[in-house]
């Protein structure tokens, strides 16, 4: 035991992560040379292309060292959003030392800040390292200012890398050796291992990531999991060196994987405890939670004989994202579907992109929404997050909708900026400090629907991109809920009806009607798109019609004639509008998605 080190690279997203971990497993050559592609630990696409750790990963690396000892290097990678915090978490509670990456031409940024705070709540061993020394525009002494005066961490420490030219990364490895401790635990106590995440194997079912903290395990083992009580065999365990390896047996303070015939990633909960069936341990490790989703929206086919393909597509999905929770929804406009709950915007985003890319569906997404808790005239509680079960109005004594505090790291002259786009979103600032001498982390509590839009997208635009964002889901507050409907013909299409706070909507009415009479082609016949609260209308668009004309053949008399004519066809529009059916095009729905309030 005294030979391993277990240890996490906590960073803000794109400060180069990925690329570091690349250059710690060239240097301990457990990937031939041929086989070695950049971003090894990123399997998906869209983390290749977007920059960012979606799913987590671990390795183990051999290492030498200067003075001929062999060591166990298990690094356990973390997702790099703030939508998957509690992966992260649960990622630092298995092991006993973090690498705080940071870049030295961006200095300390939000998820620096927050991901230190959650290292050190697992108190955890942090050596600072500065990355990116190779930039131009790298500042090495404004950085480490910064790692004293923000992170109370001593600058003298940090290590100098480049992880793009591999500069530094022999005297980095030297450093986890040195300064990292090593784990704690007695093989022969009962077993208690902490599971930090799982993925699914085709072939042999769920593979099972934990770190053992006491104890050991064997295949032939019986296991419990503790939060659930489910029992299995063990089948396989081993370690991870990209590919897997499998091992005899894993004794406490390693970290590794177990197979044993697990139908679904469900059963296997993040933070769960893994003990031996006969022999167990006293209790479960600290710290387990269902993960819960805090943003949610329907799934729907474009086709309707696509319905069962996408039934298929979210069961083998859920088999490798567990976070992921969906039931079946319906709706007037789109038929069969599924609402499905998210961790946050960026989860639904991947959620839509892998069902595109993987599994080859055409979906239309609806408005998203979050959770609002009603309370109703009788004192009984009600939750809803979709517009489709809103209760009438009278009945509802109080709703209430879920806030978030919000910490956003800004350079001094974007104040203004940022401090304007939180206050029309209806946030409370709450408090502001400067961090350097022209860096300042603002801190807000908002509405969590005012910042599910586009929040992100605009916080980054009025800051250059120089803007950092991270949040936390505080509490329920009172507000005031209406339910927007929108009309195409005087019929309501449900898939577009949203829940939204009173002051919003007759913004969001406006900019959807008009979005919407853009997408909708014209028709033989008027089209009304009007938004409505309750039976009052509060916003119109109008698609015109197209027309013949039917005055061309009258060449002089009267104008009775013309009159005639032009009545005449008023009639037999009137009826065609009685009859006609407006099929909304799949980028109308798209297009109020996209609606931008400001």
């Amino acid at each position: 035991m005294k030979k391993i080190r277990n240890f996490s690279i906590i960073a803000h997203i794109d400060h180069g992560k990925s690329t570091l971990s690349d250059r710690l497993i060239q240097a301990t050559h457990i990937v031939a040379d041929r086989d070695f592609k950049d971003q090894i630990l990123d399997s998906m696409d869209i983390e290749r292309e977007r920059g960012i750790t979606i799913k987590s990963n671990t390795v183990c690396l051999p290492y030498q060292s200067a003075d001929g000892q062999a060591y166990i290097l298990n690094l356990i990678d973390t997702p790099g959003h703030v939508d998957f915090s509690y992966e992260v978490s649960r990622a630092l509670a298995s092991c006993e030392g973090a690498l705080l990456l940071i870049d030295a031409s961006q200095g300390v940024e939000a998820q620096t800040l927050a991901n230190l705070l959650l290292a050190m709540e697992h108190n955890l061993e942090i050596i600072p390292v500065i990355n990116k020394i190779d930039l131009p525009s790298a500042d090495i002494e404004r950085v480490k200012e910064q790692i004293h005066e923000d992170l109370g961490l001593d600058p003298d420490k940090a290590i100098l890398v480049s992880a793009k030219e591999g500069t530094g990364i022999p005297e980095l490895m030297d450093a986890i050796v040195a300064k990292l401790p090593p784990p704690k635990g007695a093989a022969d106590a009962p077993l208690q291992a902490l599971i930090f995440d799982s993925h699914y194997d085709a072939y042999r079912g769920t593979i099972v990531h934990f770190r053992i903290f006491e104890g050991r395990i064997k295949a032939g083992d019986r296991i419990r999991f503790m939060s659930n009580n489910f029992t299995y065999k063990v089948e396989e365990v081993g370690l991870f060196q990209i590919e897997r390896k499998p091992q005899k047996e894993l004794a406490a303070g390693e970290v590794g994987y177990l197979i044993a015939g697990i139908k679904t990633v469900s059963d296997t909960r993040s933070g769960d405890t893994i003990t031996l069936d006969e022999r167990p341990c006293a209790g479960p490790l600290p710290g387990f939670r269902e993960a819960k989703p805090v943003v949610f929206a329907s799934v729907y086919p474009v086709a309707a004989d696509e319905y069962e393909d996408l039934s298929v597509a979210l069961e083998k999905l859920k088999l490798n994202d567990a976070s992921l929770i969906y039931e079946k929804d319906t709706s007037a406009a789109l038929g069969f579907g599924f609402r499905c709950g998210f961790l946050g915007l960026l989860h639904l985003e991947v959620v839509q992109e892998r069902l595109e890319r993987e599994y080859d569906q055409s979906i239309i997404l609806t408005v998203p929404s979050v959770r609002y808790k009603l309370i109703l005239n009788d004192d009984t509680e009600m939750f809803i997050d979709n517009p489709a079960l809103y209760p009438d109005p009278t009945t509802i004594k109080d709703a209430l909708e879920p806030y978030i505090r919000a910490s956003i790291i800004v350079p001094d002259r974007y104040m203004g900026a940022v401090m304007k786009l939180c206050l029309d979103r209806r946030g409370i600032n709450k408090n502001y400090q400067y961090l350097t001498s022209n860096r300042l982390e603002m801190i807000f509590e908002l509405p969590l629907s005012e910042v599910i839009y586009d929040f992100y997208d605009r916080l980054k635009s009025v800051t250059q991109g120089y803007g950092s964002f991270d949040y936390e889901i505080t509490d329920y507050r009172l507000g005031k809920l209406v339910k927007l409907d929108i009309l195409i013909n005087g019929e309501r299409v449900d898939a577009l009806s949203q829940l939204v706070h009173e002051e919003r909507a007759y913004s969001r009415a406006r900019v959807a009607c008009d979005k919407l009479s853009e997408e909708i082609p014209r028709q033989q016949f008027k089209i009304a798109i009007q938004g409505a609260v309750g039976g009052k209308i509060i916003s119109r668009s109008t698609v015109n019609a197209f027309r013949k004309d039917v005055t061309a053949k009258c060449y002089g008399g009267d104008i009775t004639r013309k009159r005639k004519l032009l009545e005449k066809q008023k009639k037999g529009k009137k009826r065609m509008k009685m009859v006609g059916k407006v099929m909304l095009p799949q980028s109308a729905f798209l297009a109020v998605l996209k609606t931008d309030s400001d």
